[in-house]
């Protein structure tokens, strides 16, 4: 790199902030030297020194100060901000506009955005009455909806929340097992228990469940009903039928918001054709319905989670071009 092309800005940032930007073990400095090969980061004190290009220097001048602007604003920093911030800043993006929104803030935490995709899909939520969300384990598909409606809740914008999940094991025949309905149906609604009790006081689920606030159902018992004034969510709506997603979609009332998540890769049905491939095709472009396309790239779980959709995603492409050769050869 000649001597002339070599730019040096220094940020100051105070003692606490500096703790968070580094992040556990200056953890998060190394990403950003790993996202930006082309510059050198230093840490001396409350002053971290960026040297290199001016273009490339400027760019992490900017990711370096938006970062430290949401720790101000109370955000804890997570590697995906580190990460995906790079990519925003290079396409010319605020880090703070597509990852400082927070969505809800309960039990200590903030839920928000990671990622390009999640600012997209979240954003879907709230301006469309139907939203599907499609895409692969740890995208956040359903933890994202979730906060959603527990937010349109406490704002008073609906009256309830119901939750429903195909029971495919069970073929939607529960009433042989003992129980409640709701006993009945718990194994399959768990995930989506899960994410009420990180979201909610543990205590006041029960008794929003009790009094018909937080609803779940089979998607069986959903046939007859209009939802009115409510977030409905259908989560796993690959392992609906064609006619099972027809009816859902048709419970849709006044003043309400359906929300359908899936992972078209993972069908579990034995035969028939996905409900909610089908309906994405049926419904694209339609007005006030929006699909929003999550990938590997907006995994927030760990590292490996992404890698290995994008290896079974490779292998299932493999066959599928194999078994069209082994057709085209038997013609």
């Amino acid at each position: 790199m000649a001597e002339s092309s070599v730019t040096r800005v220094d940020i100051e940032v105070d003692g606490i902030a500096m703790v968070r930007l580094l992040g556990p073990h200056d953890r998060f400095l190394s990403s950003l030297e790993l996202r930006y090969p082309s510059v050198t980061i230093h840490s001396r004190g409350n002053v971290i020194s960026i040297d290199g290009e001016p273009d490339e220097v400027t760019r992490v001048e900017g990711h370096i100060r938006e970062l430290v602007d949401m720790i101000a604003n109370g955000v804890e920093l997570a590697d995906s901000d580190v990460i995906e911030g790079a990519t925003i800043t290079r396409n010319g993006g605020k880090v703070a506009d597509v990852l400082g929104e927070a969505i809800l803030s309960a039990r200590g935490k903030t839920i928000r955005p990671k990622t390009v995709g999640q600012k997209n899909y979240i954003d879907a939520i709230e301006h469309t009455t139907i939203t599907f969300g499609i895409g692969p384990a740890g995208t956040g598909k359903t933890y994202l909806a979730m906060a959603k409606a527990v937010q349109a809740l406490q704002r008073k914008e609906v009256t309830r929340i119901i939750l429903t999940r195909p029971a495919v094991e069970a073929g939607e025949r529960l009433g042989f097992l003992p129980g409640t309905l709701t006993e009945k149906i718990d194994p399959y609604l768990r995930p989506l228990y899960d994410a009420l009790n990180d979201m909610m006081d543990p205590e006041l689920v029960p008794k929003l469940l009790a009094t018909g606030v937080v609803e779940v159902a089979p998607l069986a018992y959903m046939r007859g009903r209009t939802l009115n004034d409510s977030y409905i969510i259908l989560d796993e709506a690959q392992n609906t039928t064609p006619q099972q997603m027809k009816m859902f979609l048709t419970r849709l009332g006044f003043g309400s918001k359906m929300i359908i998540t899936g992972d078209t890769t993972q069908v579990d049905l034995p035969s028939e054709i996905s409900g909610l491939k089908l309906a994405t095709e049926i419904l694209d472009g339609m007005d006030d319905v929006f699909v929003a396309v999550l990938t590997s790239a907006d995994v927030v779980r760990h590292t490996l989670v992404g890698k290995i959709v994008d290896a079974y995603t490779r292998h299932e492409q493999e066959l599928q071009a194999k078994a069209a050769g082994r057709k085209r050869g038997a013609q």
